[in-house]
């Protein structure tokens, strides 16, 4: 239902604005910088991450095909995230102005966004449950069993990030566990 929605939701902006092509590892925007356009992922995918007071690197979200970036953004003046394309990606941008103009005054398309950020919420909550778990293992185990799957080797470094845990840590438990 939601990707149907959010399908929807695509269809129903009118998307006046630019393409960007962005290269691998280059970033959208960094936490702090002002909020004056919001992008929709067309091809390729972009990572939103955070860096904790430790330094840890904590990842937000992983925008691919079809999604906006930095949903909640539309709502403020700056953003709270750094947003780096995964791989080399084409992102269609459109000003919040006018995105914020077309929720007042589509009342389906305001409904279709409301729905959106719902399920954004309950993502996050995900993510919030699976950090809360005291160890690597317990961690992993919600992952997988709520149907995720382990990325290819070279993106595992972002699964550590996802999970809130080194690297090292979930290597070490990825070996334990089987999945080399």
């Amino acid at each position: 239902m939601i990707s149907i929605m959010c399908r929807q939701l695509n269809q129903m902006l009118d998307l006046s604005g630019h393409d960007r092509n962005v290269a691998a590892n280059e970033s959208l925007f960094y936490s702090g910088d002002p909020v004056k356009s919001v992008f929709l992922v067309q091809q390729g995918c972009v990572v939103l991450r955070r860096q904790t007071v430790m330094g840890a690197e904590l990842i937000l979200h992983v925008a691919e095909m079809g999604a906006v970036i930095a949903e909640a953004s539309v709502y403020s003046s700056t953003y709270h995230c750094d947003a780096i394309a995964r791989e080399a990606s084409r992102l269609h941008v459109f000003s919040k102005a006018n995105f914020r103009a077309q929720l007042a005054d589509n009342p389906a398309l305001a409904d279709c966004w409301a729905m959106k950020l719902a399920s954004s919420v309950q993502a996050a909550r995900f993510r919030a449950e699976i950090r809360s778990l005291r160890t690597v293992a317990e961690r992993l185990d919600a992952w997988v069993g709520a149907g995720r799957e382990i990325p290819a080797k070279g993106l595992r470094q972002e699964l550590a990030a996802e999970l809130g845990v080194s690297r090292e840590a979930l290597y070490r438990e990825l070996s334990r566990s089987g999945f080399s």
